[in-house]
């Protein structure tokens, strides 16, 4: 019956142990780290101004991001067309 004892009570604090470790890594996903960004008053204005309601700096910076991102590719794909010599596909050999 001892052991019985011993062993329920070394499961329960195995399985606390794991409720633990379980909650600080849900901690992690939801809580990052906060970084500040310093910026001017009017750069802050416009920031304030592009968010739409109920739209957090993060996901503004996010869209705002992307969409840097996608401009950048469509910009080297215009300047690469522009200055680029390319050979047809059927003249590639493998």
């Amino acid at each position: 019956m001892l052991m019985e004892i011993k062993k329920r009570a070394i499961d329960e604090a195995k399985q606390e142990q794991a409720k633990r470790i379980h909650i600080y890594i849900v901690c992690n996903m939801i809580m990052p780290a906060v970084k500040r960004i310093p910026v001017t008053e009017p750069v802050w204005k416009d920031l304030s101004e592009m968010r739409s309601a109920g739209q957090t700096y993060t996901e503004l910076l996010e869209d705002l991001i992307e969409a840097r991102k996608k401009d950048r590719l469509a910009s080297d794909m215009m300047r690469i067309e522009e200055e680029g010599t390319f050979v047809p596909l059927s003249e590639i050999k493998d």
